[in-house]
């Protein structure tokens, strides 16, 4: 009998597939680097068969479950991943700034000070809480969605109720595409640092199995989205416990989904790689409200990846 396909191979033929078909685009406001993308393609990973963290190279599990705590927080700071050493949006924040001091408005500060002085502040700190703040992205449209009548939407805690009381529901859906706070829609200044790649996630209930289903309108491919696959991976199995039900499928849906050129080298060294099996993801059982969960809660055994391997943040594209 034949084995199963290792379910990495999804994404590293998405790899091979971008490098032989892709089409080759600029970036917005970066003449100096172009992605090459292909449009419309869908991976799908069976949660019960381990837990979906790349082994063809390393993945900073730390920062995934760090920055999806920080989304089911609802916060827009990342002055709570700054003071846990997670700095995958630091560039989004600084980047208000600079813009902030090439019209006047403040002092020069490299990124690495400005982000200190984030972290040494206090959370109601003056410049923590200006300069931390990069908007309402993915946390605050998940759990508090403005209204036009002034109210404001628990999206996720809406989704996790109707799985606990009406699962067989067809409309279980999140979105944090708000085109009230989106490129040229939005207000001057009321804009989010990054409009949202992942852009809305669905739960589907089937035989007490439940799984996601997200559409990423722009996907990164080598470093976007293994973080991604993880984290929606962690955020169902999490779901999932606290509704109680067993993990099911984490289906990835891509719109563009693409390669920087300056992540061609770094993709074709990944593709010499052969996976290894996936970890198992232990969490806490005795946590079964959503926003109850902290980092001691995870631990992931059995994790044996090749080495990291480095590439530079793009800072228009992104997580």
């Amino acid at each position: 009998m034949k084995k199963d396909k290792h379910s990495e191979y999804q994404y590293l033929d998405l790899l091979k597939d971008i490098l032989k078909n892709g089409k080759d685009k600029p970036v917005f406001n970066n003449p100096g680097v172009t992605i090459r993308s292909v449009f419309g393609r869908q991976c799908r990973y069976d949660l019960s068969k381990g837990f979906p963290l790349l082994t063809t190279k390393k993945v900073f599990l730390k920062g995934i479950i760090y920055e999806l705590l920080w989304f089911i927080q609802g916060s827009s700071n990342i002055k709570y991943l700054v003071d846990h050493d997670v700095h995958i949006w630091d560039d989004w924040s600084y980047k208000n700034y600079k813009k902030a001091h090439e019209k006047g408005k403040v002092k020069f500060m490299t990124q690495e000070k400005f982000i200190q002085k984030i972290k040494d502040d206090s959370p109601a700190g003056e410049f923590a809480k200006k300069w931390g703040d990069i908007g309402n992205v993915y946390g605050v449209q998940w759990r508090k969605w403005k209204t036009s009548d002034g109210r404001s939407i628990d999206q996720l805690g809406w989704a996790i109720n109707e799985l606990k009381t009406t699962p067989f529901r067809k409309s279980i859906v999140v979105s944090a595409w708000n085109p009230e706070f989106i490129y040229e829609m939005a207000l001057p200044g009321k804009s989010m640092a990054l409009p949202p790649c992942h852009t809305l996630y669905q739960f589907n209930v089937t035989d007490g199995r439940l799984s996601l289903q997200l559409y990423q309108r722009s996907a990164d491919l080598f470093l976007g989205v293994p973080f991604n696959i993880a984290s929606y991976a962690l955020f169902t199995m999490m779901v999932a416990q606290v509704v109680g039900l067993k993990p099911g499928f984490f289906v990835h849906t891509f719109g563009d989904v693409h390669i920087y050129s300056n992540h061609f080298d770094q993709v074709k060294e990944q593709l010499k790689r052969k996976p290894r099996e996936f970890p198992i993801m232990k969490i806490n059982a005795k946590v079964k409200n959503i926003d109850d969960f902290r980092y001691e809660d995870f631990t992931v055994e059995n994790y044996s990846p090749y080495p990291p391997i480095r590439g530079e943040v793009t800072v228009v594209g992104g997580f």
